[in-house]
């Protein structure tokens, strides 16, 4: 087809292609419409940077929540001549990473930020098509109205808000000469990430309910999520729980928390709250049964001393904090207080000021319990029937901090919540705010906060007026902040305001108490498991783990423990067979062969001599006059592999030991070439 070709004639010579969809078709058609022509020079219009800029703040919150998306596609996509593309809800591109060399063609035809590409400036193309269509888009080669546009290949998913209203699109264009099929479902499936983390943003504050007909998929994209009022009234459904109802989100919006999982709302807060099994059994309203968990606020809900947490259940915490999302209310000072003489003065100098409005400012490495010890100081103090607002500095993207913090009013932003948004501080009034890794917090709202602690009032974004806030402050972090005083990173006025009193938890590898601390934990696996079996630790391996220096702290001990208590046997005892080959090699590798290092591999190295034992004693190994137990080791290990045909992981589990030892008692030829048939 001649790019002169008259406009009348498009649309026909396009449906003689025979082309499948009737979108492009109906595209073309449009694109006729609006008075294009094949040959037109595409509209070049580009925003200057600061209206550009302004367009970017005005939809900051896409942007804050798409653009981690879009860096995780690029990963997946580099090197394929292509390039990602985000939009505002009227095409106009905010935002686009890829190939250096795609990115420099596609700038020939304003495929670019600040460019606008609705259809009625470009004509058919993906973005446009999508926005209007309200679907996504596959718009390959001459598919394109526009002559110009041709050399692409592009693939664009609508973005829509926790309220199914459209925001966005993302978009991902290509040499149209090297177009793949799985392009459309790695968008579809970024698209999908970026709504779910919208919508657990939006609805963070009130009762979700996770759902899916197979419990493997819960916590995965394909899961469904609806959020309800404290009163089971129906607010937003993201896609995948609009898919398994089989309703749209209009239809959804007649629904109760009964009519849909027919059960009532203080019915499944009761299961949520003395539930130990990790998801629920629910009956949708078209028969069919789901596994699903539940999530809310305390705070929110009125619930006094304990908390619904990810799982959907009321449990005591574990001793240290961050090795897993905790029930709020359960923890106290006293439960801390593990026999460790630092811990206890620092408990005691944190009694004194319990009650006396002086915040407090917590350091130590991370993992070691910052956040645990801050929910403790408020279970003991006099707010603790107030709320308990936990806010990661660290984990919230820059620009949306501020709106995190401080709240905002409706219509102070595109992509805003109707009716607003209350902020943390405003959360907290009452109770305690916790500001986790306060050292990564934007110089720009330092200023913000230390007027907010010293004026004891917050004014929302887009607000007219201050509101008054109530608040206790803890704050932690794992930095130097006086070294980021001095190199201009941190107010030294605000570090001077939230260090009434410092205290410093030391690392685990510092504590004396460290076997009941060990021993909280496994109680805490206990009641996890449902209290069928007590869990205990083997003396050599608890002897090793004194010895371990324990990088991660706690947070790395929980882990361990909590996979080793999925491994144990029917006695309960944590012994060197259940815990991770990477903790293994930790252990061989400190010292390198140093006396606590040798101790722990010649711990680690029974067990495969244990094993040669018990063959001896069956008579199922050939024993050479004088041989050590270490050689007759060797040779179970030899024999065990022939058995299973050199399968590595079949022979490590006939003998009970780990992959590792299995590889360092083969025969030097064998060994160095790991004969894995797995």
């Amino acid at each position: 087809m001649r790019d002169d070709v008259h406009p009348v004639s498009v649309a026909a010579a396009n449906r003689a292609k025979g082309w499948p969809a009737p979108a492009i078709q109906k595209a073309h058609e449009r694109s006729e419409t609006f008075g294009l022509r094949a040959s037109f020079r595409p509209d070049y219009d580009i925003l200057s940077d600061t209206g550009l800029a302004l367009k970017r703040e005005q939809n900051q919150v896409l942007c804050a929540h798409a653009m981690p998306v879009m860096e995780t596609l690029r990963e997946q996509i580099v090197n394929t001549q292509s390039m990602i593309v985000l939009t505002n809800a009227e095409g106009l591109i905010l935002h686009s990473i890829g190939d250096d060399d795609f990115l420099h063609r596609a700038e020939k035809v304003a495929l670019r930020p600040g460019a606008n590409w609705a259809e009625d400036r470009q004509g058919t193309n993906a973005i446009g098509t999508s926005l209007a269509e309200g679907c996504a888009m596959v718009v390959h080669g001459d598919q394109h109205y526009l002559a110009a546009n041709r050399f692409l290949t592009c693939s664009s998913v609508p973005i829509l808000d926790p309220y199914g209203d459209l925001i966005g699109v993302l978009d991902v264009t290509g040499d149209h000469r090297s177009y793949h099929q799985h392009t459309m479902a790695l968008a579809k499936m970024s698209v999908q990430m970026i709504e779910n983390h919208l919508f657990s943003t939006a609805f963070r504050d009130v009762l979700q309910v996770s759902f899916h007909g197979r419990p493997e998929f819960l916590g995965t994209l394909m899961e469904g999520i609806i959020a309800f009022t404290d009163d089971g009234r129906f607010l937003s459904a993201n896609r995948s729980a609009q898919f398994q109802l089989g309703l749209p989100l209009a239809a959804l919006r007649a629904h109760t928390l009964s009519s849909l999982f027919q059960i009532s709302y203080a019915q499944l807060i009761d299961r949520l709250t003395h539930g130990v099994a990790p998801h629920l059994m629910l009956n949708l309203h078209n028969g069919a049964v789901v596994c699903a968990r539940g999530q809310f606020r305390r705070a929110s809900f009125g619930l006094e001393r304990g908390a619904v947490d990810a799982q959907g259940a009321v449990a005591p915490r574990p001793v240290c904090a961050n090795a897993r999302q905790p029930a709020a209310g359960l923890s106290r000072l006293s439960d801390l207080d593990t026999g460790d003489a630092r811990v206890a003065a620092l408990i005691a100098k944190v009694r004194k000021v319990l009650g006396k409005d002086i915040p407090i400012l917590i350091t130590g490495e991370t993992g070691t319990g910052k956040e645990l010890l801050a929910q403790a100081i408020h279970n003991d103090s006099p707010r603790r029937d107030g709320p308990f607002v936990a806010v990661n500095c660290a984990s919230i993207p820059e620009s949306l901090i501020e709106s995190e913090l401080f709240g905002y009013e409706e219509g102070a932003f595109t992509g805003a919540r109707r009716k607003g948004a209350i902020g943390k501080l405003m959360q907290a009034s009452g109770g305690t705010l916790f500001l986790d890794e306060i050292g990564d917090m934007p110089c720009s709202l330092q200023v913000r906060l230390l007027r907010v602690l010293q004026e004891r009032v917050v004014t929302p974004l887009g607000a007219a007026r201050a509101v008054p806030v109530d608040v206790s402050v803890i704050c932690a972090t794992h930095r130097n902040l006086r070294e980021m005083i001095a190199q201009h990173q941190f107010r030294e006025d605000l570090y001077y305001r939230i260090n009434g009193l410092a205290v410093r938890l030391p690392a685990l590898r510092e504590r004396s108490d460290l076997a009941v601390v060990v021993e909280k934990m496994l109680q805490w696996e206990t009641v996890e498991s449902g209290g069928r079996q007590a869990l205990s630790v083997a003396a050599d391996v608890m002897a090793a783990f004194g010895r371990h220096i324990w990088p991660g702290n706690c947070r790395q001990l929980a882990n361990l423990l909590r996979t080793a208590a999925a491994m144990v046997e029917d006695d309960g005892v944590i012994r060197w067979e259940h815990l991770p080959d990477d903790f293994l090699d930790d252990v061989r590798g400190a010292g390198c062969g140093g006396g606590d290092a040798d101790r722990a591999d010649s711990a680690i190295s029974a067990v495969s001599d244990v094993a040669a034992a018990d063959a001896l004693a069956a008579g199922d190994a050939p024993v050479p006059d004088g041989a050590r137990l270490q050689d007759v080791a060797a040779s179970v290990v030899a024999m065990t592999l022939a058995r299973y045909g050199g399968n590595v992981s079949a022979a490590a589990r006939a003998l009970g030991v780990s992959r590792n030892t299995i590889y360092r008692r083969m025969p030097a030829a064998q060994s160095g070439r790991r004969p894995e048939k797995d």
